[in-house]
């Protein structure tokens, strides 16, 4: 090393790993909680972001699914799917992930939340 040059390495915070590792765990737990269950008669469904209202329900037709409600964010819908491969058909027709509707229920329009109440 010459005179009056300083050597630095570019170190990773030891933080990181550990915040890593959080993130890591928790993506799993959720993506494990959010599954949906064997039998489910109704699933909330979602599909691309950049995708229409119209292209959605459209999606949803073609899948011979029933919408049982809509949400604040249009490309997801809660629906009971067809009883012969409903779920195949949904991902068939675009959707990118299913998951249980509870689990989605903050994402519920206002109005909705108060006439189930």
């Amino acid at each position: 090393m010459g005179s009056g040059q300083i050597n630095r390495k570019t170190q990773v915070p030891s933080w990181l790993n550990a915040a890593a590792l959080l993130i890591a765990s928790w993506i799993v737990i959720v993506a494990l909680s959010l599954q949906v269950r064997p039998g489910a008669e109704v699933v909330a469904v979602a599909f691309p972001p950049w995708w229409g209202t119209e292209q959605v329900f459209l999606a949803v037709a073609s899948a011979n699914a029933a919408i049982v409600r809509t949400t604040a964010i249009s490309v997801l819908l809660v629906v009971r799917p067809d009883d012969h491969d409903g779920l195949t058909r949904l991902r068939q027709a675009g959707a990118w992930l299913m998951l249980d509707p509870q689990a989605v229920a903050a994402c519920l329009r206002a109005d909705d939340l108060k006439q189930t109440i």
